[in-house]
Protein backbone atom coordinates (compact mmCIF):
# COMPACT_ATOMS: atom_id res chain seq x y z
CA UNK A 1 0.00 0.00 0.00
CA UNK A 2 1.47 3.79 -1.24
CA UNK A 3 2.16 5.63 2.67
CA UNK A 4 -0.38 8.35 2.37
CA UNK A 5 2.27 10.80 3.66
CA UNK A 6 4.28 10.29 0.52
CA UNK A 7 3.75 12.43 -2.37
CA UNK A 8 0.80 11.73 -5.00
CA UNK A 9 1.95 8.46 -7.01
CA UNK A 10 1.42 8.98 -10.65
CA UNK A 11 0.97 6.34 -12.80
CA UNK A 12 1.12 6.80 -16.82
CA UNK A 13 -0.82 3.93 -18.66
CA UNK A 14 0.97 2.83 -21.79
CA UNK A 15 -1.19 -0.01 -21.90
CA UNK A 16 -1.71 -0.89 -25.76
CA UNK A 17 -0.10 2.24 -26.61
CA UNK A 18 3.20 0.64 -27.88
CA UNK A 19 1.06 -0.65 -30.90
CA UNK A 20 3.11 -3.83 -30.56
CA UNK A 21 6.30 -2.33 -30.60
CA UNK A 22 8.88 -2.42 -27.93
CA UNK A 23 10.57 0.29 -29.31
CA UNK A 24 7.80 2.75 -29.21
CA UNK A 25 7.42 1.54 -25.59
CA UNK A 26 10.42 2.51 -24.66
CA UNK A 27 10.09 6.28 -26.33
CA UNK A 28 7.04 6.54 -24.37
CA UNK A 29 8.93 5.63 -20.83
CA UNK A 30 11.73 8.27 -22.20
CA UNK A 31 8.63 10.43 -22.64
CA UNK A 32 7.92 10.39 -18.68
CA UNK A 33 11.31 10.56 -17.80
CA UNK A 34 11.67 14.01 -18.92
CA UNK A 35 12.51 16.70 -16.54
CA UNK A 36 9.33 18.26 -15.21
CA UNK A 37 10.16 22.18 -14.51
CA UNK A 38 8.34 25.27 -13.49
CA UNK A 39 9.92 28.01 -15.06
CA UNK A 40 9.20 31.14 -13.33
CA UNK A 41 10.48 29.67 -9.81
CA UNK A 42 13.35 27.73 -11.37
CA UNK A 43 11.74 24.56 -9.89
CA UNK A 44 12.83 20.89 -10.76
CA UNK A 45 9.97 18.80 -10.27
CA UNK A 46 9.42 15.43 -9.39
CA UNK A 47 8.21 13.12 -12.45
CA UNK A 48 5.89 10.76 -12.79
CA UNK A 49 6.63 7.81 -10.61
CA UNK A 50 5.52 4.35 -12.82
CA UNK A 51 4.30 2.89 -15.62
CA UNK A 52 1.87 0.66 -16.85
CA UNK A 53 1.72 -1.89 -19.22
CA UNK A 54 -1.33 -4.51 -20.00
CA UNK A 55 -0.69 -8.44 -20.91
CA UNK A 56 -3.45 -10.15 -21.89
CA UNK A 57 -4.12 -14.57 -22.56
CA UNK A 58 -5.82 -14.35 -26.12
CA UNK A 59 -6.56 -18.11 -25.47
CA UNK A 60 -8.77 -16.44 -22.44
CA UNK A 61 -9.61 -12.96 -23.90
CA UNK A 62 -13.06 -13.48 -25.93
CA UNK A 63 -15.20 -15.78 -27.21
CA UNK A 64 -14.78 -17.77 -30.70
CA UNK A 65 -17.53 -15.33 -32.31
CA UNK A 66 -15.65 -12.35 -31.17
CA UNK A 67 -11.99 -13.28 -31.79
CA UNK A 68 -13.43 -13.81 -35.46
CA UNK A 69 -15.43 -11.49 -36.19
CA UNK A 70 -14.34 -8.42 -38.66
CA UNK A 71 -12.52 -5.62 -37.29
CA UNK A 72 -12.90 -2.70 -39.57
CA UNK A 73 -12.16 0.44 -37.25
CA UNK A 74 -9.44 2.72 -39.09
CA UNK A 75 -7.20 1.63 -35.61
CA UNK A 76 -7.70 -2.06 -36.72
CA UNK A 77 -4.05 -4.02 -36.78
CA UNK A 78 -5.86 -6.79 -38.35
CA UNK A 79 -8.78 -8.78 -40.19
CA UNK A 80 -10.18 -10.10 -37.43
CA UNK A 81 -10.48 -8.64 -33.58
CA UNK A 82 -8.19 -11.45 -32.60
CA UNK A 83 -5.49 -10.77 -35.02
CA UNK A 84 -5.99 -7.05 -34.26
CA UNK A 85 -5.58 -7.86 -30.55
CA UNK A 86 -2.81 -10.05 -31.12
CA UNK A 87 -0.75 -7.64 -33.13
CA UNK A 88 -1.09 -5.46 -29.90
CA UNK A 89 0.32 -8.32 -27.78
CA UNK A 90 4.20 -8.34 -26.52
CA UNK A 91 5.35 -11.67 -24.95
CA UNK A 92 6.00 -12.17 -21.85
CA UNK A 93 10.53 -11.76 -23.01
CA UNK A 94 9.54 -8.22 -24.22
CA UNK A 95 7.09 -7.20 -21.61
CA UNK A 96 10.81 -7.87 -19.38
CA UNK A 97 12.89 -5.90 -21.72
CA UNK A 98 10.23 -2.93 -20.99
CA UNK A 99 10.53 -4.00 -17.50
CA UNK A 100 14.38 -3.60 -17.46
CA UNK A 101 14.02 -0.56 -19.21
CA UNK A 102 11.88 1.60 -16.93
CA UNK A 103 13.67 0.17 -14.14
CA UNK A 104 17.23 1.67 -15.65
CA UNK A 105 15.22 4.77 -15.59
CA UNK A 106 14.45 4.81 -12.26
CA UNK A 107 10.14 4.21 -12.56
CA UNK A 108 8.03 1.59 -10.97
CA UNK A 109 6.28 -1.13 -13.32
CA UNK A 110 3.02 -2.37 -12.96
CA UNK A 111 1.33 -4.96 -14.72
CA UNK A 112 -1.79 -5.03 -15.25
CA UNK A 113 -2.75 -9.15 -16.27
CA UNK A 114 -5.74 -9.88 -17.74
CA UNK A 115 -6.19 -13.43 -17.00
CA UNK A 116 -4.86 -16.48 -15.17
CA UNK A 117 -2.27 -17.39 -18.15
CA UNK A 118 -0.48 -14.16 -18.04
CA UNK A 119 0.77 -14.94 -14.84
CA UNK A 120 3.78 -16.70 -16.76
CA UNK A 121 5.04 -13.07 -17.18
CA UNK A 122 6.28 -13.41 -13.13
CA UNK A 123 9.08 -16.36 -14.29
CA UNK A 124 10.63 -13.47 -15.60
CA UNK A 125 10.51 -10.50 -13.20
CA UNK A 126 8.51 -9.71 -10.26
CA UNK A 127 6.57 -5.60 -11.17
CA UNK A 128 6.14 -3.47 -8.38
CA UNK A 129 2.32 -3.97 -8.11
CA UNK A 130 -0.28 -6.03 -9.88
CA UNK A 131 -3.18 -4.00 -11.87
CA UNK A 132 -6.85 -5.53 -11.50
CA UNK A 133 -8.63 -3.64 -14.43
CA UNK A 134 -11.94 -2.66 -14.02
CA UNK A 135 -13.46 -5.48 -16.14
CA UNK A 136 -11.75 -7.78 -14.34
CA UNK A 137 -12.98 -6.93 -10.54
CA UNK A 138 -15.79 -9.70 -10.32
CA UNK A 139 -13.11 -12.64 -12.09
CA UNK A 140 -12.44 -13.87 -8.61
CA UNK A 141 -10.53 -16.94 -9.64
CA UNK A 142 -7.68 -14.50 -11.73
CA UNK A 143 -7.92 -12.17 -8.07
CA UNK A 144 -7.34 -15.34 -5.94
CA UNK A 145 -4.41 -15.78 -8.62
CA UNK A 146 -2.88 -12.44 -8.35
CA UNK A 147 -3.28 -12.62 -5.10
CA UNK A 148 -1.30 -15.46 -4.28
CA UNK A 149 1.77 -13.77 -5.28
CA UNK A 150 1.64 -11.68 -2.82
CA UNK A 151 2.77 -8.69 -5.20
CA UNK A 152 0.82 -5.18 -4.09
CA UNK A 153 -2.61 -4.69 -6.14
CA UNK A 154 -4.10 -2.11 -7.25
CA UNK A 155 -7.70 -2.24 -7.68
CA UNK A 156 -9.74 -0.11 -10.46
CA UNK A 157 -13.58 0.21 -9.91
CA UNK A 158 -15.16 0.90 -13.32
CA UNK A 159 -17.51 -1.36 -13.37
CA UNK A 160 -17.66 -2.06 -9.91
CA UNK A 161 -20.28 -1.36 -7.18
CA UNK A 162 -19.94 -1.88 -3.40
CA UNK A 163 -20.94 -5.71 -3.19
CA UNK A 164 -18.14 -5.78 -6.19
CA UNK A 165 -15.46 -4.36 -4.80
CA UNK A 166 -16.02 -6.09 -1.32
CA UNK A 167 -15.82 -9.52 -3.13
CA UNK A 168 -12.93 -8.83 -4.32
CA UNK A 169 -11.31 -7.11 -1.03
CA UNK A 170 -12.39 -10.53 0.51
CA UNK A 171 -10.25 -12.41 -2.48
CA UNK A 172 -7.37 -10.46 -2.01
CA UNK A 173 -7.26 -9.85 1.73
CA UNK A 174 -6.63 -13.33 2.38
CA UNK A 175 -3.64 -13.43 1.35
CA UNK A 176 -2.26 -9.79 1.95
CA UNK A 177 -3.97 -6.58 2.66
CA UNK A 178 -1.25 -4.64 0.45
CA UNK A 179 -3.81 -3.19 -1.43
CA UNK A 180 -4.72 0.17 -3.41
CA UNK A 181 -8.38 1.34 -4.63
CA UNK A 182 -8.56 3.45 -7.56
CA UNK A 183 -12.20 5.34 -8.28
CA UNK A 184 -12.78 5.27 -11.83
CA UNK A 185 -15.17 4.79 -14.58
CA UNK A 186 -14.84 2.72 -17.70
CA UNK A 187 -16.58 5.38 -20.37
CA UNK A 188 -13.91 6.39 -22.96
CA UNK A 189 -13.77 8.81 -22.91
CA UNK A 190 -16.03 10.01 -19.39
CA UNK A 191 -18.35 12.52 -19.72
CA UNK A 192 -18.02 14.81 -17.09
CA UNK A 193 -21.68 14.30 -15.75
CA UNK A 194 -20.27 10.52 -14.88
CA UNK A 195 -16.70 11.34 -12.98
CA UNK A 196 -18.36 11.34 -9.98
CA UNK A 197 -15.55 12.62 -7.34
CA UNK A 198 -17.43 12.33 -4.40
CA UNK A 199 -16.84 8.95 -5.29
CA UNK A 200 -13.30 9.54 -3.48
CA UNK A 201 -15.17 10.54 0.16
CA UNK A 202 -17.33 7.24 -0.01
CA UNK A 203 -14.34 5.15 -0.15
CA UNK A 204 -11.56 7.06 1.76
CA UNK A 205 -14.46 7.16 4.42
CA UNK A 206 -15.51 2.95 3.63
CA UNK A 207 -12.03 1.97 2.94
CA UNK A 208 -10.04 3.91 5.25
CA UNK A 209 -7.20 1.11 5.61
CA UNK A 210 -6.38 1.44 2.13
CA UNK A 211 -4.54 3.64 -0.25
CA UNK A 212 -7.22 5.04 -2.45
CA UNK A 213 -6.46 7.15 -5.77
CA UNK A 214 -8.11 7.54 -8.96
CA UNK A 215 -7.98 6.41 -12.92
CA UNK A 216 -9.13 9.12 -15.02
CA UNK A 217 -10.19 8.70 -18.67
CA UNK A 218 -11.63 12.59 -18.94
CA UNK A 219 -10.11 14.92 -21.95
CA UNK A 220 -7.30 16.66 -20.06
CA UNK A 221 -6.13 17.52 -16.79
CA UNK A 222 -8.43 19.41 -14.69
CA UNK A 223 -9.96 16.06 -13.29
CA UNK A 224 -6.64 13.96 -12.38
CA UNK A 225 -5.72 17.89 -10.75
CA UNK A 226 -9.53 17.57 -9.09
CA UNK A 227 -8.95 14.32 -7.55
CA UNK A 228 -5.43 15.28 -6.01
CA UNK A 229 -7.17 18.36 -4.12
CA UNK A 230 -10.23 15.90 -2.77
CA UNK A 231 -7.44 13.29 -1.29
CA UNK A 232 -6.59 10.89 -4.57
CA UNK A 233 -3.01 9.59 -3.25
CA UNK A 234 -2.81 7.63 -6.56
CA UNK A 235 -3.17 9.25 -10.35
CA UNK A 236 -3.15 6.82 -13.01
CA UNK A 237 -3.73 8.60 -17.12
CA UNK A 238 -3.21 7.04 -20.30
CA UNK A 239 -0.27 8.39 -21.71
CA UNK A 240 1.54 8.05 -25.54
CA UNK A 241 3.78 10.02 -27.87
CA UNK A 242 1.46 11.09 -30.42
CA UNK A 243 -2.48 11.27 -29.76
CA UNK A 244 -2.97 11.52 -33.48
CA UNK A 245 -1.18 7.85 -33.83
CA UNK A 246 -3.47 4.87 -34.78
CA UNK A 247 -4.87 2.99 -32.08
CA UNK A 248 -8.17 3.03 -30.25
CA UNK A 249 -6.63 4.91 -26.88
CA UNK A 250 -4.33 6.77 -28.45
CA UNK A 251 -6.62 10.42 -29.00
CA UNK A 252 -7.66 9.82 -24.89
CA UNK A 253 -4.29 9.97 -23.64
CA UNK A 254 -2.02 12.55 -23.09
CA UNK A 255 0.94 13.20 -25.19
CA UNK A 256 3.97 14.79 -24.02
CA UNK A 257 2.73 18.69 -23.48
CA UNK A 258 -0.10 17.02 -21.37
CA UNK A 259 2.32 14.69 -19.72
CA UNK A 260 4.29 17.39 -18.63
CA UNK A 261 1.27 19.83 -17.31
CA UNK A 262 -0.76 17.42 -15.61
CA UNK A 263 2.47 16.33 -13.41
CA UNK A 264 3.61 19.54 -12.72
CA UNK A 265 0.21 21.04 -12.02
CA UNK A 266 0.18 17.97 -9.13
CA UNK A 267 4.14 18.59 -7.93
CA UNK A 268 2.86 22.46 -7.55
CA UNK A 269 -0.09 21.91 -5.74
CA UNK A 270 1.45 19.22 -3.30
CA UNK A 271 4.17 22.26 -2.85
CA UNK A 272 1.37 24.62 -2.64
CA UNK A 273 -0.22 22.81 0.77
CA UNK A 274 1.56 24.39 3.47
CA UNK A 275 0.75 23.81 7.04
CA UNK A 276 -2.75 24.44 8.52
CA UNK A 277 -2.65 27.63 9.74
CA UNK A 278 -2.21 31.71 9.45
CA UNK A 279 0.77 33.41 9.15
CA UNK A 280 3.36 35.97 7.91
CA UNK A 281 5.47 34.21 4.98
CA UNK A 282 8.33 36.13 4.90
CA UNK A 283 8.42 35.75 1.21
CA UNK A 284 5.77 38.63 1.50
CA UNK A 285 7.75 41.18 3.37
CA UNK A 286 8.72 43.48 0.04
CA UNK A 287 5.33 43.48 -1.19
CA UNK A 288 4.08 44.46 2.64
CA UNK A 289 6.03 47.03 2.88
CA UNK A 290 5.34 48.63 -0.17
CA UNK A 291 1.37 48.17 -0.58
CA UNK A 292 0.29 48.08 2.79
CA UNK A 293 -1.12 51.60 4.33
CA UNK A 294 0.73 53.73 7.09
CA UNK A 295 -0.60 56.98 8.99
CA UNK A 296 -0.19 59.93 6.61
CA UNK A 297 -1.03 63.44 6.65
CA UNK A 298 -4.31 65.04 5.25
CA UNK A 299 -1.83 68.60 5.45
CA UNK A 300 0.64 70.20 6.01
CA UNK A 301 1.56 69.84 10.03
CA UNK A 302 4.40 72.68 11.34
CA UNK A 303 6.49 72.07 14.22
CA UNK A 304 5.05 72.07 17.73
CA UNK A 305 1.75 71.38 16.30
CA UNK A 306 -0.78 68.72 17.81
CA UNK A 307 -1.63 65.75 15.67
CA UNK A 308 -5.69 65.48 15.68
CA UNK A 309 -7.52 62.63 13.99
CA UNK A 310 -8.61 64.43 11.10
CA UNK A 311 -5.25 65.63 10.17
CA UNK A 312 -4.59 61.82 9.06
CA UNK A 313 -5.32 59.53 6.78
CA UNK A 314 -3.85 56.13 4.92
CA UNK A 315 -1.38 56.06 2.15
CA UNK A 316 1.48 53.43 0.98
CA UNK A 317 4.25 52.49 2.00
CA UNK A 318 3.57 50.33 4.77
CA UNK A 319 6.49 51.05 6.40
CA UNK A 320 5.11 53.37 9.12
CA UNK A 321 2.23 53.44 11.63
CA UNK A 322 -0.52 51.08 11.15
CA UNK A 323 -4.35 52.56 12.04
CA UNK A 324 -4.53 50.22 15.30
CA UNK A 325 -1.65 52.53 16.41
CA UNK A 326 -3.02 55.43 15.95
CA UNK A 327 -2.95 56.31 19.61
CA UNK A 328 1.12 56.61 19.57
CA UNK A 329 0.09 59.17 16.52
CA UNK A 330 -2.88 61.00 17.88
CA UNK A 331 -2.01 63.83 20.47
CA UNK A 332 1.57 63.54 19.87
CA UNK A 333 3.47 66.82 19.22
CA UNK A 334 5.25 67.11 15.93
CA UNK A 335 9.10 67.82 16.16
CA UNK A 336 10.09 68.20 12.24
CA UNK A 337 7.55 69.65 10.17
CA UNK A 338 5.62 67.08 8.13
CA UNK A 339 4.74 67.53 4.62
CA UNK A 340 1.25 66.95 3.04
CA UNK A 341 0.35 63.57 2.28
CA UNK A 342 3.83 61.79 3.79
CA UNK A 343 4.11 58.71 5.81
CA UNK A 344 4.20 59.63 9.59
CA UNK A 345 7.13 57.83 11.36
CA UNK A 346 8.44 57.68 15.25
CA UNK A 347 11.42 60.26 14.50
CA UNK A 348 8.69 63.13 13.20
CA UNK A 349 7.03 63.10 16.70
CA UNK A 350 7.36 62.92 20.24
Amino acid sequence: MIENNQSVYIIGEIGQNHNGSVDIAKVIIDLVCRPIEEDLFHLDLKPMDAVKLTKRDLAQELSKSQMEALYNSPHSFGKTYGEHREVLELKDEEHYEVFKYAKSKGLDVIETLCAIGCLSLLKYFTPDYLKVASRDLTNLPLLNAMAETKIPIILSTGMAGKEQLDDALKIITKYHNNISILHCVSQYPTHPDNVNLNTLNYLKKNYEKYTIGYSDHTIGIATPLAAVAMGAKIIEKHITIDRRMKGTDQAGSLGPDGVNRMVRDIRLYEKSLGKEEIFIDPSVNTAKVKLERSIATKRVIAVGEIIQKEDLHLLSPGDGFKWAEKDKVIGRTVITEIPENEVIYPNMIS
